[in-house]
């Protein structure tokens, strides 16, 4: 089981996400997160929690009722990820603007930190 630990590019923007979803909503998506990082990769696979979208970009999958939220991240080293941001998802596919972002952010941090 390979566990993973989440940090935020940005928590300040990513808790301001929140604070604008409606509160059930917010609930279950910090509660998939925590999911994540206390059942690991695996689990999360098989619980359709998370999905990979390309190379080293991870979506984490949150729904309530017919409100879907989402969160992108990526890996930096061992089992540490970083969640770039959460959006709520209006039709089947992931926003090409929202994967865009999530890889801006990547290469971004990874200039910076690594």
């Amino acid at each position: 089981m390979e566990d993973i630990i989440f940090n935020f590019y940005n928590w300040s923007e990513f808790k301001s996400f929140l604070d604008n979803l409606p509160s059930k909503d917010a609930a279950k998506l910090v509660s998939t997160i925590q999911n994540v990082e206390k059942y690991g990769v695996e689990i999360a696979k098989r619980q359709e929690w998370i999905k990979k979208l390309e190379k080293n970009l991870y979506e984490i999958r949150s729904k309530r009722s017919s409100n879907i939220q989402r969160s992108i991240y990526f890996k930096i080293e061992g089992n540490t990820c970083i969640i770039t941001h959460g959006f709520t998802k209006k039709s089947q596919k992931t926003p090409r603007k929202e994967i865009t972002k999530a890889k801006n952010r990547r290469s971004f941090y990874i200039k910076k930190y690594r």
